[in-house]
């Protein structure tokens, strides 16, 4: 799953022809229980403690045991101090009366307060936040463990509308070559958690995502909101919404191309065509650097302007800010075009020191890529071959192209100087082997 559709409380629509899409009738039980939840109780210590942490307030009774504690409490629900550890000087807690009894927590600071995962801007936050899910987890563990049983994600919204867009758009085409799967293809979406304003309803089960802050998860590419256990049922096949796509550099390439239902993205085949149509012969194509603000601008005009961005000689005479922003766009790929996963793989081919199996292996780890990282890879190949042809006139051979190529195209998983030196005379080798026999191996 990828994210940022908003439910609301009256139910919002995902998409905006009625006739298609009737909206879910939300479940009002965990809102209600939310509503019901005990309130914080702030107990407050009536002197000033020595050595109190500035990031805490009044609440804070300094070192005192949990029968302190306790007794402070007063068995109010909701209520709760905070304390220094008697046994560990430098640790606090948090005590908090719920259920009749009182619970302790280990609180900690970053710059915000947190127990667990999510983490806050304030102590009454953090138990407000607290009480509510102790409260819905209490009454209501059985619901929740059911809550997926029946999701409505399979009938309307997202699921439906999607997949009758995909087949739509696919059975204008019977083309059923790896090139066209890449439109088609199951992407792993980005799923991040994510903090509603205001009350909102998860999209898989129609039931209430409670909590103020971190309620839920938000799918990057289509906008799905669920709650985290959801998110696990939820299909990895989600069509991005173009909505949700801000800019062309620096995003997914499976993303970009399924938004924009390509097989590469624009970039690559509008900068291609250009630097074919004029550039070819130019000397040092590719390994010559352009103006860095002229190549800003490129980027900025295709994030700005998509596929109707003009890169012509009429506003850039000079090819190599065109190859410039090609290769700045590979490099911002969040993920290589060689990918993460093949990288170590491609690594090891390149050290075969039979050059018939070198070539298997590498054929066979091409086949490992993603469909859109494939095609872009092919396509940018079959490129780069026609740029070694016109050697005598811009100097560039597969080796030289390997060698601008090979980082560009390729980084290792670790962040890792070393490794990156290390490997540098493999990667150029692999982007050599692919341009002299892309006929081959694509």
């Amino acid at each position: 799953m990828a994210a940022s559709s908003n439910s609301s409380l009256s139910g919002s629509s995902v998409s905006s022809d009625a006739e298609e899409y009737q909206p879910p009738i939300w479940k009002s039980y965990l809102y209600q229980l939310q509503q019901e939840a005990p309130r914080p109780k702030r107990i407050i210590c009536p002197g000033e403690v020595e050595n109190r942490p500035k990031y805490y307030g009044r609440e804070f009774h300094g070192i005192i045991s949990r029968e302190q504690a306790d007794e402070l409490l007063g068995g109010v629900e909701g209520a709760y101090i905070l304390r220094e550890s008697q046994r560990q000087p430098g640790c606090y807690t948090l005590a908090l009366r719920f259920g009749n009894q009182t619970l302790n927590y280990r609180l900690f600071y970053d710059g915000k307060h947190f127990v667990g995962e999510k983490r806050f801007e304030s102590i009454h936050d953090l138990v407000t936040d607290g009480l509510i899910t102790l409260y819905i987890e209490t009454k209501a563990s059985e619901y929740i463990s059911k809550m997926t049983t029946n999701p409505i994600y399979e009938h309307i919204g997202y699921a439906t509308l999607l997949r009758e867009k995909v087949s739509r758009r696919l059975s204008r085409s019977k083309n059923e070559s790896r090139k066209a799967s890449v439109t088609n293809e199951e992407h792993t979406a980005v799923e991040k958690v994510h903090t509603f304003r205001g009350p909102h309803w998860c999209e898989y089960c129609a039931n209430f995502m409670w909590g103020l802050i971190a309620q839920g998860v938000r799918c990057s590419d289509c906008g799905l909101n669920v709650h985290k256990q959801c998110s696990k049922h939820v299909p990895n096949d989600c069509q991005p919404d173009l909505k949700r796509i801000k800019k062309v550099y620096c995003c997914d390439l499976t993303t970009l191309v399924k938004a924009h239902n390509m097989q590469r993205p624009m970039v690559v085949d509008i900068c291609i065509r250009e630097i074919e149509a004029r550039g070819l012969k130019s000397e040092g194509l590719y390994r010559v650097s352009g103006f860095t603000e002229h190549i800003e601008d490129v980027k900025m005009a295709f994030d700005r302007d998509g596929e109707k961005a003009d890169i012509s000689a009429n506003i850039y005479p000079d090819i190599n800010i065109i190859t410039g922003a090609l290769k700045l766009y590979f490099r911002d790929l969040p993920i290589p075009v060689i990918t993460y996963d093949t990288y170590s793989k491609f690594i090891d081919a390149a050290k075969i020191s039979s050059a018939d199996e070198r070539l298997e292996a590498v054929h066979d780890v091409l086949m490992l890529l993603p469909p859109a990282h494939y095609e872009t890879l092919r396509y940018l190949m079959i490129h780069l071959k026609k740029v070694t042809l016109n050697e005598k006139d811009n100097f560039m051979n597969a080796e030289n192209l390997g060698i601008v190529f090979g980082p560009t195209l390729m980084r290792p998983p670790e962040d890792s100087t070393l490794t990156t030196l290390h490997d540098m005379r493999y990667q150029k080798l692999i982007v050599q082997i692919l341009i002299e026999n892309e006929d081959v191996l694509f």
